[in-house]
């Protein structure tokens, strides 16, 4: 399934992936609904994304602080392995992991990534620090799933006991993890294509840019002001293609 979103800087073609039908299929049908006409790019900032789908954004005057509409559902992560954050991915926007530890989408806000190409060494550094998060949260899942044994321990004071289920459980998250940060797919793809790599494992991808990517080019590199809003508007309008 493709859909062109015309804008006021040209036309962009995105394929949307079927391993996230979830997804796909919300905005397919928010495509057809007329949902994304009129709304605009109301977030942008350079080497990163532009971001769009918020419905507030239909004629809002300047100034306006925009990026929390949207309609009144969210969507269950979809975040695959193999979909990586590459310049050009189509991503769900969604709250931050403190008030939404799912990982649920917006119902309709989205982002294309832009990023940067990195060169090999600053993969490696950025590799570890992916690798010491990804196992932060694999201990912090497998504590969570241990808490009544742990608050237990708590109240028993039993300091030793608690000492013993941390390293085993630190243990079990650097085994779950591996010792590969990013991997050679990742490597390659973050060197050469570019992207955002510290965004794979923590937001839906679930698109990519097939023509177009020369118009995100100019949409990332315009003008902003206040909460990174174009200073001048770039609006869009959607169509699915047959």
């Amino acid at each position: 399934m493709k859909v062109k979103i015309e804008t006021t800087l040209g036309d962009i073609t995105v394929r949307l992936y079927d391993e996230t039908p979830i997804h796909r299929d919300n905005f397919v049908k928010l495509v057809k609904e007329g949902y994304y006409d009129g709304t605009l790019f109301h977030r942008v900032i350079k080497d990163f994304m532009i971001q769009g789908g918020d419905p507030d954004s239909k004629g809002a005057p300047a100034g306006k602080m925009l990026g929390v509409g949207g309609p009144d559902y969210t969507l269950e992560a979809e975040i695959k392995d193999n979909l990586y954050h590459k310049r050009g991915a189509l991503a769900a926007a969604r709250q931050g992991d403190e008030v939404n530890p799912e990982r649920r989408s917006s119902g309709s806000q989205f982002y294309i990534v832009w990023g940067q190409v990195y060169k090999e060494n600053q993969l490696n550094q950025l590799g570890k620090q992916i690798r010491m998060q990804k196992v932060q949260d694999a201990f912090n899942a497998l504590a969570k799933a241990r808490r009544e044994e742990i608050m237990q321990m708590r109240r028993e004071r039993n300091r030793a006991g608690l000492q013993e289920l941390q390293d085993q459980l630190i243990a079990e998250a650097e085994n779950k993890v591996g010792k590969q940060g990013l991997t050679d797919e990742q490597m390659q793809l973050y060197s050469t294509v570019g992207g955002t790599p510290h965004l794979d494992g923590q937001y839906t991808v679930f698109g990519e840019v097939e023509e177009g990517l020369d118009v995100v080019e100019q949409i990332q590199n315009t003008a902003t002001g206040r909460a990174d809003r174009p200073t001048n508007d770039i609006d869009m309008r959607m169509a699915i293609i047959d």
